[in-house]
């Protein structure tokens, strides 16, 4: 009874607020209750509605009954929160429990006739905002692309009932209330056009105070369709006689009938003709264009087109697999048979890219859509020629580098099942896959597969791992050297395990030689760059038509500027870190916030001159190349010269043209190119890939340096490393020198055992910023003085990490060691967030940002 109170007085409320009379009881029971029923079970259903806000939970809204035959779970709603702000948000469940605390506001309208996502896509974000301890509305914000999403534009609405009276406005007022008499809106955009400024709400809000106008909260669609001109021949002249002699009875203006032949030579050979193709070939100008359709020869016709241009739709599959890779075929599908997950453990060059397209082969001939995951955008350039050989236009690309709406056509294509495979960064998890049958995880070892910030701080192999599982599809793993939670999965059986230990067409591994820079005359402090040995092996390889890829992790020229009289470095003055100079732009940059700065010629702290540059970057390399060796052609592959959409795929070509001798590059030459004429590896400063706090380090430094080598003599002969190092006997290096990754493995998983590290223990790092160090310390502490009581023996920390501030906000880690318990992992995930609200109810620590990274890398 109280709920059909409850139900009747919003009844009435919603009754009043349309300025509607309250309907009569009906005094026959039976009509009372034909009449009561729509009421019920159509009056009172609501939404709940994911917003892309970082909300704690979701909000709720009410659906108009005249919305309730045309909303449904996953498409896009346009609802106010606050007092006018509107955003675009996805229906995420429809019930008919009221909220008991708050009055649920209307939904204002349904954006979509059907959803753009998929329910199992609901179900990840809710996994995703529930595991990396974020919400679903961030998980929202990285999932969609923007123009999904939509913007709430501001307009401001002219009062008709203000008077013309402008006689005490001030120039600006008086400018703006012209503009709004004469249009009746105008835009906050328009409004700094018409005051040429940027900042325009102290004149706005003045209009509004003295009633002149009136704000409405719009949105904005921002994603249109592409249209492109064609060029079509008048339906009179279809007819072939009449052609002829419109032809043969030319008289003047040449260059027209220039332009028509070309028109018809293109319809002949192309089948459509667009106005840029046809003045292109006929050399010709729009004026004469025009001319022809002013004389109803030809018309010009707007259509919709596709910004990205594909392949015909084609399976090719040219090539048969080596007795060793049709094993490990073997062996994925048996694991496949019983296991939802495999790893293919494959040495570098072994052929793993063949085994993977038999695999995509085998799933789209059943119809089903392949996900092939890649960490770098760089890698994307050299795959997708392979893929598009074999499987032609059913492949297409998505990563950051696309545009807006370059993302919202492939998101399209992908929903319809018309894209049957993505080749993609993790980003391309999100995409609303239709029939989803087999997510490729290549050089899954990779630390790039985690987003680090903003939130969601997800992990792309292990979100794919739980998507193929709400979507009943197989993942493969891929890696020459997986990482160690990877390895111990597989080896445990919790994951299949296929194995490819031949590299393809027989050839050797390389042969790996390290050069004792302490045997090297070299200046105190400064390290060595290029080795004789290294410099003469370079020549060599060069003058038999082969090539060479040198291996630094520092791009710049220089990683820091010495004081030589008092020892002062150049700083950021955001981040605690040492400003690196790229000599190309002559700046001094820092590369954890950005910034840019002057060089320094003149020591801040004593006033010397006397400034020189230590260690070096890949620019310096590429420098001292070109002087040492003259004549060589090198090029550099790093962050600061592959910023543009192609530049990769540009850059990759011409190395694999040989129109590059010398590759200088960072990380970006790892992961998985494939080049065939490389015969030479430089790897030029091994130690600082080992000196680093960080549990992982001789993983990571393994990993690098055998994915580097592996670029080597990957067709024919024997390539060659060479490895420069202070410290050639170190363990891991050893382990490089022999390709024996289950012997780093072995060695480092007692280790993990002995300290409690993952696999044995699952991380989470909750990091803390404040612009104040005080405050920070402080507030880490309280936090860890909450989590004490429960979590005493897991607790590392806290204290600052190496670099303990990053754009002008000082730094605090503390660690969390967590045994494999997921009911312990989940009680410790609600102790943080509940830790989390302790500390910003007390005043002094309500600005301290808390972040807590799961399985953290």
């Amino acid at each position: 009874m109280l709920q059909f109170e409850q139900k009747e007085r919003r009844f009435g409320k919603k009754k009043q607020s349309f300025g509607r009379k309250e309907p009569a009881f009906p005094k026959n029971p039976h009509t009372f209750f034909k009449w009561l029923a729509p009421l019920i079970f159509t009056a009172f259903m609501f939404a709940e509605v994911i917003i892309p806000l970082a909300l704690p939970k979701n909000y709720t809204w009410h659906i108009p009954d005249e919305m309730l035959d045309s909303i449904s779970i996953g498409c896009r709603v346009e609802v106010n929160l606050g007092k006018s702000k509107k955003y675009a948000g996805i229906v995420k469940n429809i019930h008919n429990q009221e909220p008991l605390s708050f009055e649920a506001k209307d939904i204002l309208n349904v954006l979509d006739p059907e959803p753009v996502i998929h329910r199992y896509q609901l179900q990840l974000w809710e996994w995703m905002a529930a595991y990396y301890m974020c919400t679903e509305g961030e998980v929202m914000a990285a999932a969609l692309p923007s123009h999904f999403k939509l913007s709430s534009e501001t307009i401001l609405i002219y009062n008709e009932e203000f008077d013309d009276d402008f006689s005490a406005l001030d120039n600006d007022e008086f400018m703006i209330a012209e503009a709004l008499q004469m249009k009746h809106e105008l835009r906050l955009t328009e409004v700094q056009q018409i005051l040429d400024a940027t900042h325009v709400y102290p004149v706005v809000n003045r209009l509004i105070g003295k009633k002149l106008c009136f704000v409405w909260e719009s949105l904005k669609q921002t994603f249109n369709a592409k249209k492109e001109s064609f060029v079509l021949l008048s339906n009179e002249y279809h007819d072939e006689d009449k052609l002829s002699a419109l032809l043969n009875n030319w008289g003047r203006a040449p260059k027209q009938m220039e332009l028509l032949l070309s028109y018809l030579h293109l319809m002949k050979t192309q089948g459509e003709v667009t106005k840029a193709d046809l003045l292109k070939k006929a050399s010709a100008s729009d004026a004469q264009l025009k001319g022809l359709v002013e004389k109803d020869i030809l018309r010009i016709e707007k259509r919709s087109v596709e910004r990205i241009r594909y392949a015909p739709k084609d399976v090719t599959i040219d090539f048969a697999l080596t007795p060793s890779q049709a094993e490990a075929l073997g062996q994925i599908q048996e694991c496949f048979a019983t296991k939802q997950v495999c790893l293919l453990h494959g040495i570098t060059s072994s052929g793993k890219t063949h085994v993977y397209i038999k695999l995509i082969e085998n799933f789209i001939r059943h119809g089903q859509q392949v996900l092939y995951m890649l960490p770098e955008i760089a890698l994307t350039s050299q795959i997708i020629r392979r893929l598009q050989k074999h499987f032609g236009g059913y492949i297409g690309i998505y990563h950051s580098k696309f545009s807006q709406n370059e993302r919202v056509e492939i998101w399209n294509k992908v929903k319809s099942g018309e894209m049957k495979i993505v080749l993609g960064a993790r980003s391309s998890l999100f995409l609303p896959y239709q029939d989803l049958g087999l997510i490729i995880c290549d050089e899954e070892h990779d630390s790039s597969y985690k987003q680090q910030d903003p939130a969601p701080r997800y992990h792309g192999r292990d979100a794919a791992i739980y998507m193929a599982s709400l979507t009943g599809s197989k993942v493969l793993l891929g890696s020459a050297t997986p990482c160690l939670e990877t390895y111990y999965n597989a080896k445990t059986e919790k994951y299949g395990l296929a194995q490819l230990n031949e590299r393809f067409g027989e050839v050797k591994m390389p042969a790996i030689e390290f050069v004792d820079n302490r045997t090297i005359a070299h200046k105190p402090g400064e390290k060595v760059m290029l080795s004789p040995q290294l410099l003469d092996e370079i020549k060599a390889s060069v003058a038999k038509g082969k090539q060479v890829i040198l291996f630094q992790n520092r791009r710049g020229y220089s990683p820091y500027q010495l004081c030589t009289v008092c020892g002062w470095i150049a700083e950021c003055r955001n981040c605690d870190v040492s400003l690196t100079y790229h000599k190309q732009s002559n700046k001094l940059k820092c590369h954890y916030c950005g910034n840019v700065y002057p060089p320094v010629t003149t020591c801040a702290a004593c006033g010397s001159n006397k400034l020189v540059q230590r260690s070096f970057g890949t620019e310096k390399i590429e420098e001292v190349l070109e002087g040492e060796l003259q004549g060589l052609k090198v090029s550099r592959m790093d962050f600061d010269s592959v910023k543009n959409k192609n530049a990769h795929d540009v850059l990759i070509q011409q190395f694999e043209q040989k129109k590059i001798d010398v590759l200088v590059g960072t990380q970006m030459v790892v992961k998985g190119l494939d080049f065939d004429n490389v015969d030479l590896v430089g790897i030029l400063d091994a130690d600082g890939l080992l000196h680093f706090a960080d549990f992982r380090v001789n993983e990571r430094a393994f990993q690098l340096m055998e994915q580097v080598s592996g670029r080597a003599g990957r067709r024919e002969g024997q390539g060659k490393v060479l490895i420069q190092t202070m410290n050639p006997t170190h363990p891991v290096l050893l382990h490089v020198s022999r390709h024996d990754y289950t012997g780093m493995y072995n060695e480092e998983i007692e280790k993990r055992k002995q300290f409690f590290y993952p696999p044995y223990s699952r991380v989470i790092n909750v990091h803390f910023k404040h612009k104040e160090r005080e405050i920070c310390f402080q507030a880490a502490h309280q936090f860890a003085k909450g989590m004490d009581f429960l979590y005493r023996k897991y607790i590392v920390g806290p204290a600052e990490p190496v670099i303990n501030r990053v754009r002008g906000m000082f730094l605090m880690e503390m660690l969390l060691k967590l045994p494999r318990d997921a009911q312990m992992i989940a009680k410790c995930k609600e102790d943080i967030q509940k830790e989390c609200a302790n500390l910003h109810n007390i005043k002094q620590f309500k600005k301290v940002i808390v972040l807590p990274d799961v399985d953290a890398q």
